[in-house]
């Protein structure tokens, strides 16, 4: 069990998955529904944990300085380029854990991102307050064509149609073992497929971890299984 000298950690709801299936959406939901707050995976990966990046470069002699756009989306192949994601969330989700342990909310924490690997949170005794989310394939595709982030690539590199190829074939891949991760563990599987709306799926949600706007986070119902609808 990790250090969890506040009982933030072993308090928190844990929605991972994989891109583009509403996770933040949902989240910021029931944070507004239910008083929680939502740690938003993302936002740090891409700020406050970009910075410990850095900083561990720089103790470990190498110079600090972002991964070569070319080199991170051409040359390798999306396998490869899957591992290192993986290989890159046990170090991101040890800090994930220390900006948990800082806050001192009222109510539990709901943690969602990528990045929130469902062994991880097995391991730290948390499961039965997990749900995995994920995109069904015509979802996904429907999602590349309407959302910007998802349908463009921004970095300058040489040939972006294959760099575009490469990230989303690495991120099928991400979401792949994410989704076999979980049903080893028994973590529940919540496939969207955009039919209904976020509000729907947040009642999903709210059903899976047993929320009651009256109560103070604690779980109330059992566990479902695998689960099907859509935001």
């Amino acid at each position: 069990m990790a250090w969890d000298p506040l009982g933030t950690i072993g308090s928190a709801y844990w929605i991972s998955g994989g891109q583009w299936a509403g996770k933040s959406t949902v989240a910021r939901i029931l944070a507004r529904r239910y008083g929680l707050t939502a740690y938003h995976y993302d936002y740090q990966a891409n700020h406050a944990h970009y910075d410990r990046r850095l900083a561990r470069l720089v103790r470990e002699g190498q110079p600090a300085r972002d991964p070569d756009p070319e080199e991170m989306w051409l040359a390798h192949s999306p396998a490869e380029m899957a591992a290192e994601v993986l290989e890159g969330f046990a170090m991101d989700f040890e800090w994930v854990l220390d900006d948990l342990r800082a806050l001192i909310p009222g109510r539990p924490i709901l943690a969602e991102g990528w990045g929130i690997r469902p062994e991880f949170v097995h391991d730290l005794g948390g499961a039965e307050r997990m749900l995995v989310m994920v995109p069904t394939d015509e979802f996904r595709e429907y999602q590349l064509c309407t959302l910007d982030r998802a349908r463009t690539f921004h970095a300058a590199v040489t040939d972006p149609d294959q760099a575009q190829r490469n990230r989303l074939e690495r991120d099928r891949l991400v979401t792949a073992d994410c989704v076999a991760s979980a049903r080893r563990l028994g973590i529940p599987v919540l496939e969207v497929d955009g039919s209904r709306s976020a509000e729907f799926v947040a009642d999903i949600v709210a059903a899976q971890f047993g929320l009651d706007p009256h109560s103070d986070g604690a779980r109330q119902t059992s566990r479902v299984d695998t689960v099907q609808s859509g935001e």
